[in-house]
Formats: C-alpha cells, structure tokens, sequence
C-alpha cells in the first residue's frame, strides 16, 4: 500500500534524535509540531479509509462462512432425503463457496494488518503531539538561556581577571593604610586626653585645700 510506504518513516521518527540535531531547537520544535499536525490529519483520513476497508473485508469473509455453512447443510439435507444427484451439486456449490472463503480471508488479513499499521501510526502521532506539547516551554527555556550563557560566555572572554584581582588588591592596601592611620590618630588623642585629665588633677584647688586643713588642725591642737 502506498499510504504504508509514505508514512514508514513517521513510525522511525524519534523526537530525542531530531532535538539533539538541531541547530536551533526553539524553531525546531515548532516547525516538527506543524509537520506532526499535517501528518496526522493525512493518517487520520487514510486510517479511516482502511479501517473501513478492513471492516469490508471481514464482511466478505463472513458471508462466505455463511454460504459455506448453508450449501454444507443443503448437501447433508439432500443426503437425508436420498436425492445424492442434489447432494453432489450442493457440496459443488460449497467447494465454490471454500474457495472464495480463502481468498477473502486472505484480503482480509493483509486489510487487518494494514488497519493495525495505520492504527499504530495514527496512535504514535497523537502520543508525539502530545510529548512534544508538553516538552515544548522546556525546550524553549533551555534554549534562551543556552544563548544566553553563550553571549556571557562572549563578553566575560576578552576580560583579564588578573588585572581585575591587582586592582581589588591595590584598592585593599589604600584601604588598610586609611585604617591604620585612623587607629593611630585615635591613640594619640586618648594619650593627649590622659595627660590632659592629670593636668587638670593636680592643678585644681584641691591641694591648697588640704594644706589649710592641717595649718587649722595644727592651730587648734587636734
């Protein structure tokens, strides 16, 4: 049959293998669901046809079986009756009938496997369809971010992270050296404001005080 020769490769067709060669698979997979869609409304319209052709054939064979069966039952009939002259014209007339029986069986089976390869056919399609659909917005993600990692990829090349880390390195030694000179300068003021506050101590009244404190006590013989 031609339609089985046609569509021989779609039962071949392996999604996997056909994303794993494509250079762009986003567009791939749009384009292999519109090519998946055309195949299977074609499928679906030969399968019906040879489904029914199938269902012919088997009608044929059954009306065969029935001659069949009805000129066996004659000729038995025709025996019981005594009338062999009869007898011998029906069982001809069944071996008639035998011989169309096989010959419709025969057409009947190829119409059978034709149906089931057409079936098959029609039923990988629509599970196809199916996996690609729900494959497609994952393929799709995938895809943008492989171009984006790829643009990345182009930009961040040309770059020397060695001078980059010099650079971080200069800027961490100006950085430590600002540190260092802020902790010294806060060390001398704490030193400055010790001094200050001994100034201040020894400086005060407090002394002058204690001094007429004892001139008083001496005076008074305490």
């Amino acid at each position: 049959m031609g339609i089985i020769t046609r569509f021989a490769d779609i039962m071949k067709s392996n999604i996997n293998a056909l994303l794993d060669k494509a250079e762009d698979p986003a567009k791939m997979v749009d384009q292999y669901l519109v090519d998946l869609r055309e195949n299977l409304a074609d499928v679906k319209k030969e399968t019906a046809g040879v489904i029914a052709a199938e269902a012919k054939a088997k009608r044929a064979v059954d009306e065969a079986k029935e001659k069949v069966e009805k000129a066996t039952l004659s000729a038995q009939n025709a025996l019981k009756a005594g009338d062999e002259d009869a007898a011998r014209k029906l069982i001809a007339e069944k071996q008639r009938h035998e011989t169309s029986l096989a010959d419709r069986e025969k057409a009947y089976a190829l119409a059978h496997e034709n149906a089931d390869k057409m079936r098959q056919m029609y039923d990988k399609l629509v599970e196809d369809i199916r996996e690609l659909e729900d494959r497609k917005a994952n393929i799709k993600a995938k895809s943008a971010a492989a171009k984006a990692q790829s643009k990345i990829n182009d930009l961040t090349s040309g770059i020397d992270s060695t001078d980059s880390l010099e650079a971080f390195d200069r800027m961490e030694a100006k950085a430590d050296e600002a540190f260092d000179k802020a902790m010294a300068e806060a060390e001398l003021n704490v030193e400055k404001d010790d001094v200050d506050d001994l100034v201040e101590k020894y400086s005060s009244s407090s002394a002058s005080v204690d001094d007429e404190l004892a001139k008083m006590k001496a005076e008074l013989g305490l």
